[in-house]
């Protein structure tokens, strides 16, 4: 261990502790603290911010990723509601809509426990300062109609237009700067591949979409018709009308008036004289939060972000989480060998990626029903590919209406980018010492033997996809493969189907799990998240022991690194979406983004 190690190390440790008492002693100081309010109220109206991220899984890998600040996570959200929910000091809730970027499953899960929340006699307020500013609002009042009353500011739009969805074609581009795509795949809808090779969607792409679309905006009408007071053709029809100024909004009936933030706070203040406690939800939760239920242990893991070897991780640059193969395996092994876990919830959001980590994954969850440990899947945004490979032998599949599912199909290949160099004037050579050995070079195309052992391996995999996915799911053969084809379902049309068995978020899962484990169904759970988190010490030593972690931290503790970071995230979405960042895993669904 050199010296820099040393003094890094040394710094890092000494940094960590004079952190815990700094963050000690704020705590002491607001918790003792001789004029400072009781912290719960008799009167409780909750305050909610839904224009916030809400995430899936908090990844916390990092001494950094500790001391920055933490979005809250979906299953946070709902356990929070659901506790205030029963909780006689909380009488209601008002919540900021408007700027979601929260894609339509994640907004069902929060329309559901929301609802739920009123029908215990709790009354809750939306308000937006606008939802769509020159721009969709779709998925915003989508969410705003599970509350009570909307409210929006005089100067605000409701962007209320409908979903729609392009993608761009790059083959033209490829053949004017020599690059020639050569993919192939197996089932007619696994568009991923048309990106390079096509000018247009593909009558199957084109269907696929369409279905998908028209299931989505299918659920949104039928939900604003019901919350709103409307038929459903009633809802079509003001959707073609829209977007809508403020006050037509309101006169259209899809907003109750229009009102600033103070208004509306004044509004829900004179309910209760002015006698009432507003907290933020995230502060209730950490309020009533219990360190350990008493009851039964369920284990907790997520499968969150694109499938691959090795080790989960998250990317400050894409601003995204993986799922590793070695993590989520690891996590299930230990699951499985806890004597107090009953069942194992497995919530998935992950749009696929490498066949064989997934099959890694998959393994486990044979491997726990052989154990009697139950696997209930809740699925998230999306479950698509090897995101639903991973899924496919669970004991149940919970899914979103809106959950986008499926695509149980393959593809492969490699781009052959010769002609580039050729115009270029850039000339290669090379040497080899088998047949074989430039197979997957992309100076030079496969040969007819070559092409052929893809098209063999293409078989291999996607024979093993439906045939997992019919034992798992206890399906013939044929009517899965009648499914396959890499189509991309929705969850409501899944569900039909026999991919998934109920439709629902985190509630509707953890009963499955109760009851796959034969835990009364009134009786209280302890969640026990896998793999364990490391405590802030154990982190400190990680990376003062480990040696692979050096380039990782430094770059981490660069504060001008973040900033770059954030201006960068844009142009690498982009390139992503363009195809032109990373070669994605053989089992990735077509395309994540779908009908924000």
């Amino acid at each position: 261990m050199g010296l820099k190690r040393v003094v890094v190390g040394t710094l890092a440790v000494l940094g960590g502790f004079a952190i815990l008492v700094v963050a000690a002693s704020i705590f002491l100081a607001w918790y003792f603290w001789p004029e400072s309010p009781r912290p719960m109220h008799d009167r409780v109206i909750l305050e909610a911010d839904f224009e916030k991220e809400l995430v899936e899984n908090v990844v916390s890998d990092s001494v950094t990723g500790i001391l920055s600040a933490t979005p809250s996570t979906v299953l946070e959200t709902v356990m929070s509601l659901e506790r205030a929910a029963d909780d006689e000091r909380v009488k209601g809730l008002i919540a900021r809509v408007g700027g979601s970027g929260m894609g339509l499953a994640k907004i069902q899960e929060i329309r559901n426990v929301v609802q739920a929340f009123r029908k215990k006699g709790k009354f809750a307020v939306a308000y937006a300062q606008t939802m769509g500013e020159v721009g969709p609002g779709n998925g915003a009042y989508y969410l705003a109609t599970a509350f009570d009353e909307i409210y929006m500011q005089p100067s605000g739009d409701l962007g209320l237009t409908g979903l729609a969805h392009q993608s761009p074609f790059v083959q033209g581009a490829l053949e004017k700067v020599g690059v020639a795509p050569r993919l192939d795949r197996r089932g007619k809808y696994k568009t991923a591949v048309e990106t390079f090779t096509e000018r247009q969607y593909s009558e199957a792409n084109r269907e696929s979409l369409t279905a998908i679309m028209e299931s989505r905006f299918r659920q949104i009408v039928r939900s604003v018709a019901e919350a709103r007071k409307l038929t459903e053709n009633e809802v079509r029809g003001l959707v073609d009308r829209g977007p809508f100024l403020g006050q037509e909004a309101v006169d259209a009936a899809l907003v109750d008036g229009l009102a600033y933030r103070d208004e509306v706070y004044d509004a829900v203040k004179k309910k209760f004289d002015g006698e009432a406690q507003f907290l933020s939800l995230e502060k209730y939760g950490a309020l009533t939060r219990k360190e350990e239920e008493n009851g039964p242990v369920v284990a907790l893991i997520y499968g969150v972000g694109p499938v691959h070897l090795g080790k989960s991780s998250h990317s400050r640059l894409l601003g995204e989480e993986s799922m590793g193969s070695d993590t989520v395996t690891a996590a299930f092994r230990a699951a499985i060998e806890d004597e107090e876990v009953r069942a194992i919830l497995f919530r998935v959001d992950s749009p696929g990626g490498s066949y064989v980590a997934s099959d890694m994954i998959w393994r486990e969850t044979v491997r726990a029903g052989k154990a009697k440990k139950p696997v209930i899947v809740s699925m998230g945004e999306l479950a698509a590919s090897g995101g639903y490979f991973v899924s496919a032998s669970a004991d149940k599949i919970v899914a979103q209406p809106a959950t986008l599912t499926g695509s149980i199909g393959v593809f492969g290949g490699k781009v052959v980018t010769k002609g580039l160099w050729d115009k270029l004037g850039v000339t290669w050579d090379e040497v080899h010492t088998s047949a074989h050995s430039n197979m997957w070079s992309p100076i030079k195309d496969f040969t007819p033997e070559e092409w052929k052992r893809v098209q063999d391996w293409l078989d291999r995999v996607y024979d093993d996809f439906t045939r997992k996915v019919a034992l798992g799911r206890n399906l013939e053969l044929g009517s899965v493969l009648e499914a396959a084809q890499g189509r991309v379902w929705t969850g409501e049309d899944a569900k039909f189907l026999g991919l998934v068995d109920e439709l629902g978020g985190f509630p509707e899962a953890l009963m499955l799990a109760k009851k796959a484990a034969s835990i009364p169904e009134e009786a209280g759970i302890q969640l026990k998240l896998f793999p364990l988190r490391k405590s802030l010490a154990e982190k400190l030593m990680v990376r003062l022991l480990d040696e692979e972690e050096d380039a990782v931290e430094e770059e981490e503790i660069s504060s001008v690194m973040g900033f770059a970071l954030e201006v960068a995230q844009p142009l690498i979405r982009f390139g992503k979406a363009m195809g032109l960042i990373s070669t994605p895993g053989v089992l990735t669904m077509p395309d994540a983004e779908y009908l924000r």
